[in-house]
């Protein structure tokens, strides 16, 4: 699965996203956030048809399908299986249409500890150190009781390469950069093919402080390498 992660958005993100002039203008007003958890406003790319361009907006994190009733499922829906996404009633028509990209710099899944200590966390990047892009799906919710919206979103997962089996059987989807625009197609019509595992050659992995466990703190020690951890994929 995943359940948290991080984002310092830069001044690469208009070229690594193709972003429209409109959006590129935009990053400046998003902060960085070093533990993202589910229910955050994160920054997705969308498709937009109308000017044929990628626009960059906010969602919140858990999907909310357009026909629920209520707000609360969201807290189910952080993550869509790849397997199942394209029969899945919550996520198929999203799956089919509102597809989208999710800017990341990082990952954090946790690792039991063989005492009674705080369960290890780890943070996953690409070697390069580069930002990337979630493969996500999207969907508008409208509220029966004000008639208010909600965009939110959701994170493909698929199964764990080699570098992330030890501590996780799941992993995100990252999508190569070259796959963007397949992805954010709603004409392309074989999306599930580019829901694969990541190379663990593309990947490293690093024990952080444990300071990322709570998931109130925000700043640059959830993201601090303890020192000898690195492995390479």
């Amino acid at each position: 699965m995943c359940g948290r992660y991080n984002i310092i958005p830069n001044a690469t993100w208009p070229r690594e996203f193709s972003l429209s002039a409109g959006s590129a203008a935009r990053i400046d007003t998003i902060k960085p956030n070093y533990n993202v958890c589910p229910s955050a406003d994160v920054p997705i790319v969308r498709y937009d048809p109308g000017s044929r361009q990628m626009e960059l907006s906010l969602a919140y994190w858990g999907l909310v399908p357009f026909w629920s009733k209520q707000r609360s499922i969201a807290y189910r829906m952080i993550n869509a299986r790849a397997e199942s996404v394209a029969e899945n009633p919550a996520y198929r028509e999203s799956f089919r249409w509102r597809r989208c990209v999710i800017p990341a710099n990082g990952f954090f899944e946790w690792k039991r500890s063989t005492g009674s200590g705080p369960k290890q966390p780890y943070l996953f990047t690409l070697q390069a150190g580069t930002v990337f892009g979630f493969a996500g799906l999207w969907d508008c919710w409208k509220d029966p009781g004000d008639d208010g919206s909600l965009v939110s979103c959701t994170i493909m997962t698929t199964r764990a390469n080699s570098l992330m089996q030890d501590i996780h059987d799941r992993m995100p989807v990252i999508l190569a950069r070259g796959n963007y625009s397949k992805w954010l197609d709603p004409v392309f019509r074989d999306p599930g093919v580019l829901l694969r595992p990541c190379s663990s050659k593309r990947m490293c992995v690093s024990a952080v402080s444990t300071h990322v466990n709570n998931p109130r703190n925000n700043d640059t020690r959830c993201i601090q390498l303890l020192e000898g951890q690195g492995i390479h994929g």
